[in-house]
């Protein structure tokens, strides 16, 4: 299964939806990294409001992604996550290290694009917010 990943101008958005094998969750770790080398992403939303549980190796890998997603030039923020995956994480000595995290979608592209403005970069999807 491959988790879609969308454009918005010049910011990725992918949202994972289900549960995903640990050969699917580095399937989306290559296909978010290829998709913002191939636009040049200013910025990437990690989506995963559906996601009632994440074991160690999926947040590692949401960290790790965004670690290199950070390193090739792209802002990063996840968001959506439920307050027991916090939980759960934390317990387990998994917190996402480095990463923005906010609420909801619409908090987290408002939160990007902040990112991005102080930047100096301009994203398509809140150009009043840049200036």
């Amino acid at each position: 299964m491959r988790i879609p990943i969308l454009r918005l101008g010049d910011i990725l958005l992918t949202s994972i939806q289900v549960d995903l094998t640990d050969a699917e969750v580095m399937q989306f770790q290559t296909d978010v990294l290829h998709a913002i080398a191939d636009i040049e992403a200013r910025g990437l939303v990690i989506e995963i409001t559906a996601l009632e549980v994440v074991d160690s190796f999926m947040a590692r890998t949401i960290n790790d992604t965004a670690n290199m997603a950070q390193m090739i030039g792209a802002e990063v923020v996840v968001c959506g996550m439920r307050p027991a995956v916090a939980l759960t994480l934390i317990e387990m000595g998994r917190g996402l290290i480095g990463v923005e995290t906010t609420f909801n979608l619409n908090e987290g592209l408002a939160r990007l694009n902040k990112k991005i403005a102080q930047r100096g970069d301009s994203s398509l999807t809140d150009d009043e917010d840049a200036v």
